[in-house]
């Protein structure tokens, strides 16, 4: 699966403006990984509050594109896409580590590779870059859900 436009994007993630952190997809290896881009433009509404004397994307919010990518490959891996019965958990962050600050302008690459999936959970490593330089990366844990129906006994 190649260079997933914003249209096929949302078909994929059920997050939507303004905490949707994908702008497309360059590749996706179901099963391996996906690299996906979010272009961080100066409207980001996170940028009125962080810091407005020198705009910096907040680091959970780079830990959330990573999420989102990884998201994307979970669905792609199982053949199947967001709905709203489903609620994809991100359940755990170990080794995040921020090196540089990231700004608008820049063109976040999110590269997310799949560690391991048993028993429902989903182990991923993700390297978010700018250019060639890496910016941040993490160890991830997200697990899929499936909400109850509307009026069922829990």
């Amino acid at each position: 699966m190649k260079n997933m436009d914003i249209h096929r994007v949302l078909e994929y993630l059920p997050h939507r403006y303004p905490f949707l952190m994908i702008d497309r997809v360059l590749a996706c290896e179901p099963g391996k990984n996906v690299i996906a881009l979010k272009n961080v433009t100066i409207n980001e509404p996170f940028f009125a509050g962080h810091f407005p004397h020198h705009p910096v994307m907040p680091g959970v919010l780079i830990v959330e594109a990573l999420a989102q990518a990884a998201a994307i490959l979970t669905f792609a891996t199982e053949g199947h896409k967001a709905d709203e019965r489903m609620v994809y958990y991100f359940v755990g962050i170990d080794n995040a580590r921020f090196k540089k600050p990231v700004t608008a302008g820049d063109s976040l690459h999110l590269d997310v590779s799949l560690v391991r999936h048993a028993r429902g959970l989903w182990k991923f490593h993700g390297k978010a870059k700018v250019e060639d330089a890496v910016v941040a990366e993490a160890d991830l844990m997200c697990t899929i859900r499936q909400l109850a129906e509307e009026g069922a006994d829990t």
